[in-house]
């Protein structure tokens, strides 16, 4: 997942919801949406996300950003297997611990009161 095109990038593991229109990412609810620079945004803030599979070639970077990828502790052994390497390049990784619980009780509250506000009109 990437902030914009040059914004910080992750790797780690997220949950889709039921209708696959959502996802849960490191504590953030992300909702499907063609934006200027990316395909999902978060429903707290409106911020812009790209959010994709791993590359199998290891540029999981958009081509025009630059910096080290976050990376989930828990998803190191997942990812080495998917790009077929033994070890991650350690200038191009920070080691993070992501939040892998799904914040649905944030999104049933922010998308519930979307719905009273526009009931209430």
């Amino acid at each position: 997942m990437k902030q914009g095109h040059s914004g910080p990038a992750w790797i780690g593991y997220g949950q889709y919801s039921k209708s696959g229109q959502t996802v849960y990412f490191d504590g953030k609810v992300l909702k499907k949406g063609q934006g200027v620079i990316g395909n999902h945004f978060n429903i707290e803030n409106g911020d812009e996300y790209w959010v994709s599979g791993v590359k199998k070639n290891g540029e999981d970077r958009h081509w025009a950003g630059s910096g080290k990828v976050h990376i989930d502790k828990s998803a190191v052994d997942d990812y080495l297997r998917i790009i077929g390497q033994n070890a991650l390049p350690k200038n191009r990784f920070i080691l993070v611990d992501l939040n892998n619980i799904p914040n649905k009780e944030l999104s049933r509250e922010i998308e519930n009161s979307k719905l009273t506000e526009e009931f209430s009109r």
